[in-house]
């Protein structure tokens, strides 16, 4: 019965999502929304900075706003500023808590339509967002276009104004950011606590104060309070290591190892032990240096 349903699923899913674009590679669930999808491809509506199409030049005339730095809508509660009203009204639900969109299956609210229909997507395992350079398929578009710049680029558009380092994606850098200024801007609502990321928000959540569901590894029932360090961690009990190394066949669990890894390839030595003046590729390893130095040395 069990195959019969996950075959049915995966057949299901096949059939809604069976219309690719042709241009962008996108797909949609059914023949009228790949029209209207076409549309913008065709459209004479074309930003003349970055290229995108619209249907109408009112839509052409709110984008350019994104390239004119133009935020007309401000937030009455923290007054930071947006571009579109669509904007503001999304941003505003994160003062009120206000969810409107809830699923039908498990209850979950969300914010967003848009969110709520990516979030549909675990229920049925529909991976519409294939990638053209791997096998990989995501549920959501923008996590297919992170996948894309990650693995398969190495543009780096988003740099940090305090140091110059460059970013992949612009989480990366927000997050990396927050190690200049300090700031923490995840609150904990039960008690005084801040944090400067949101799963380190959620773990607290649940460690201190008993708030949301622990993630429980079917294998050895380890449990964990993020989505992603599970999955992480069922690879291993897979012994799957989807990472492989462009320069030699070594393979890894994940791209932060894979990236430490390829330092071992490069001339790039950017760490340096201030006592006999040797260079490192990594902090680590001049960090274990230092521990072995100082001991000859006597100090």
């Amino acid at each position: 019965m069990e195959l019969y349903l996950n075959t049915h699923r995966k057949l299901h899913s096949e059939r809604r999502s069976s219309f690719p674009c042709t241009e962008c590679k996108k797909q949609f669930t059914s023949k009228r929304y790949l029209n209207n999808h076409m549309i913008g491809h065709s459209s004479r509506y074309k930003c003349t900075e970055c290229g995108k199409c619209f249907r109408n030049s009112h839509q052409l005339a709110l984008h350019r706003r994104v390239h004119s730095g133009e935020k007309p809508f401000e937030c009455i509660t923290c007054s930071k500023r947006f571009t579109l009203n669509e904007h503001l009204i999304h941003h505003s639900r994160t003062h009120s808590g206000e969810k409107p969109y809830k699923c039908v299956t498990c209850d979950k609210a969300f914010r967003r339509l848009s969110n709520l229909h990516n979030h549909k997507r675990v229920h049925t395992g529909d991976k519409p967002y294939k990638c053209s350079l791997c096998d990989r398929s995501f549920r959501e578009y923008s996590h297919l276009q992170s996948h894309t710049r990650c693995v398969h680029s190495n543009i780096r558009p988003y740099d940090c104004p305090h140091c110059g380092k460059l970013f992949k994606t612009k989480p990366h850098l927000n997050r990396h950011v927050r190690s200049h200024t300090g700031a923490k801007p995840y609150s904990c609502r039960h008690c005084s606590q801040r944090f400067s990321r949101i799963d380190q928000l959620r773990t607290h959540l649940l460690k201190s104060h008993n708030e949301g569901t622990w993630l429980e590894c079917n294998v050895c029932q380890k449990k964990f309070s993020d989505r992603r360090e599970l999955k992480l961690h069922l690879l291993k009990h897979a012994g799957v290591k989807p990472y492989l190394c462009s320069e030699c066949p070594k393979l890894f669990y994940t791209l932060t190892t894979l990236k430490y890894h390829q330092l071992v390839h490069s001339d790039c030595r950017q760490f340096c032990c201030g006592l006999c003046g040797r260079d490192f590729i990594s902090k680590k390893h001049v960090t274990d240096h230092l521990k072995r130095c100082c001991g000859k040395i006597g100090v």
